[in-house]
């Protein structure tokens, strides 16, 4: 497994070792011990799939309390991730970092707590499966503005994004109720 710290150290890209033959493909999803070894110490308490179509962006989310250090994958499809540092003490407080990932490259991303996450499907369709380290508390869930001038994430959108109305009432980080 090759594990590779994003522009927030701490957000880390994780791809697989995949063993693969005219079957088809094998790869360890979750490891305890690898990742581990790699510096993911977590405990998960909940899987999330979810099934979105192209243009559909969910996010910035995140849980003010109960957060959620999150594992991301796609098993069909193709996604443009995105994560951003909201912990005011963090000398990276408010950048973000994205990344490609599809069912064809089998990478994991680990967003640990303390990011607001969110993605857009930039192909067709798009499955997303991913592990929380604790469990959802709609009552704790927030959600920062996507396309907030303040953070300034280059979305590669192909139209206009498709929002839930969770999403389109977010607030702007400068509004927000952050980590310390």
């Amino acid at each position: 497994m090759k594990v590779t710290p994003t522009v927030l150290p701490e957000v880390l890209l994780v791809e697989p070792k995949v063993f693969g033959d005219t079957r088809g493909f094998f790869f360890e999803s979750w490891n305890e011990q690898s990742f581990a070894a790699a510096g993911i110490t977590a405990r998960f308490v909940q899987d999330n799939h979810s099934r979105s179509a192209r243009n559909v962006l969910r996010g910035l989310h995140y849980q003010i309390q109960q957060p959620q250090g999150k594992l991301v994958r796609v098993l069909a499809g193709e996604i443009f991730d995105v994560v951003v540092d909201i912990r005011r003490s963090s000398p990276q407080f408010g950048r973000w970092t994205g990344v490609n990932l599809s069912a064809e490259s089998n990478a994991s991303l680990w967003v640990p707590t303390g990011f607001a996450h969110g993605f857009c499907v930039i192909s067709e369709f798009a499955e997303v499966l991913y592990k929380t380290t604790d469990f959802y508390a709609p009552e704790y869930e927030r959600s920062i503005f996507w396309n907030d001038p303040d953070i300034g994430i280059v979305w590669p959108l192909s139209g206009p994004p498709v929002l839930s109305a969770k999403d389109v009432g977010a607030v702007r980080l400068c509004d927000a109720e952050l980590f310390t």
